[in-house]
């Protein structure tokens, strides 16, 4: 159990993705606990407020002693049910992740405003931590790419389908096929659909995945780290040959960084 505290020291990180949304607790620099729960772009101020009283208090942290509320949303109608959440809930205006704050890395995207708040958190967070050139690829209902320079320097990206939306297509399209979870094959060869469509998930995203990475590589004319974060990231960095670390808890960190150069 957390314990409780006289002090206001808790930072509450929420990074709202489209079907989920992870929250974070930090106490200066470290984080002390984590939650999953759904997205859900209907929820009130109300409903938010009601949970996450429920989420600190089920793991020992008193919520008075919240410091400030960080928000990554990439579900628009989410965002004023937040901010009006950590008003009544909490007495605490959030900061929004989004055009304006102080990010501390160049944007060369054409339109800065296009970037989503969770790609900026996670490049952030990234550079913060490697110094160095980097990608990083986030693998959530969309699957991002993220380009940072050796000057920490976002540079721009890549988007395309997640991994779930590729097999609720499979299911909804082809009747034959049916709803898989996704596990690690066999082998290669499936022996049977479930296995066949597990295998062209996986063995299909590692071969995309690796071929775009070489293409960047090229294009930058530099070696990046790269780096994976997301739901789906342990599947496909276990078999990649160019993913050399897997960061759960990235998107959070960012947000915990963000809030400290905004403060």
């Amino acid at each position: 159990m957390a314990g409780k505290s006289d002090r206001k020291d808790l930072l509450l990180c929420i990074d709202v993705g489209n079907t989920q949304t992870v929250l974070g607790i930090y106490r200066a620099r470290n984080l002390l606990a984590t939650w999953r729960i759904r997205s859900d772009r209907d929820r009130t101020a109300d409903e938010y407020g009601h949970l996450i009283n429920d989420l600190l208090r089920g793991k020992g942290f008193d919520p008075s002693t919240l410091i400030g509320i960080c928000v990554s949303c990439v579900v628009p109608p989410a965002i004023q049910a937040l901010e009006k959440m950590a008003h009544e809930a909490f007495d605490i205006k959030p900061l929004v992740i989004g055009p304006g704050i102080k990010t501390g890395m160049p944007i060369m995207y054409d339109n800065p405003r296009e970037v989503g708040a969770d790609r900026i958190a996670n490049t952030v967070a990234a550079f913060e931590r490697y110094r160095r050139a980097l990608i990083v690829i986030d693998f959530g209902t969309a699957i991002t790419f993220d380009v940072v320079s050796e000057k920490g320097e976002y540079l721009g990206g890549v988007i395309f389908p997640g991994i779930q939306i590729s097999l609720d297509a499979l299911f909804l399209k082809a009747s034959k096929l049916p709803r898989v979870e996704l596990e690690k094959p066999p082998g290669v060869v499936g022996r049977n659909t479930i296995t066949s469509i597990q295998s062209g998930i996986i063995h299909g995203y590692v071969g995309l995945v690796d071929a775009l990475v070489l293409k960047i590589r090229e294009e930058m004319k530099v070696d990046p780290h790269v780096v994976a974060t997301g739901g789906f990231a342990a599947f496909i960095a276990e078999e990649s040959s160019v993913i050399k670390e897997v960061l759960p808890d990235l998107t959070l960190e960012g947000l915990r960084i963000l809030f400290d150069r905004n403060m």
